[in-house]
């Protein structure tokens, strides 16, 4: 069989506090939105954004971070893949659709007042690197930067 990819990378901004529940079985879901924004010029040349909404699904730890770490307005890097899934529409009979990401990484971009209460800056990923860097009052007040650390 040939190789195929199935692979989403988003930077957006988080639409609202996130859904966090667990199932029969324990595991912690967390369910969110992103929004990303195209920036374009219309027919008369003017500036237009274009706004897309994407639904987000993180499970076991990754979203229990999200349940920790994740608020409205705080930008997020999101790898995942994308999931669709069908079902019968119970009153009509039709078949209905639904196309989530599945978050395999996440990064927390926002810093210290943007979106949510503290900001943060973590970094979480199901690879075999992990790093928690904590809250962004923890991280930004240990790390002062000077002329001296600039390589060029």
């Amino acid at each position: 069989m040939a190789k195929s990819v199935n692979k989403v990378i988003l930077l957006g901004n988080v639409g609202k506090d996130p859904e966090i529940k667990a199932t029969a079985s324990g595991v912690t879901v967390a369910t969110f939105s992103i929004a990303t924004s195209e920036r374009f010029k219309d027919k008369t040349g003017n500036w237009q954004d274009r706004t897309e909404w994407h639904n987000l699904v993180a499970y076991q730890r990754t979203a229990e971070i999200v349940r920790d770490y994740v608020k409205k307005g705080n930008k997020l890097y999101v790898e995942g893949r994308l999931q669709t899934s069908s079902w019968d529409d119970k009153t009509t009979g039709q078949k209905k659709y639904k196309t989530e990401i599945i978050v395999n990484d996440l990064s927390l971009l926002s810093g210290r007042g943007e979106g949510g209460e503290s900001g943060g800056g973590y970094s979480k990923s199901n690879t075999a690197s992990f790093d928690q860097r904590g809250p962004a009052e923890d991280f930004s007040q240990s790390t002062e930067i000077t002329d001296d650390d600039i390589p060029f």
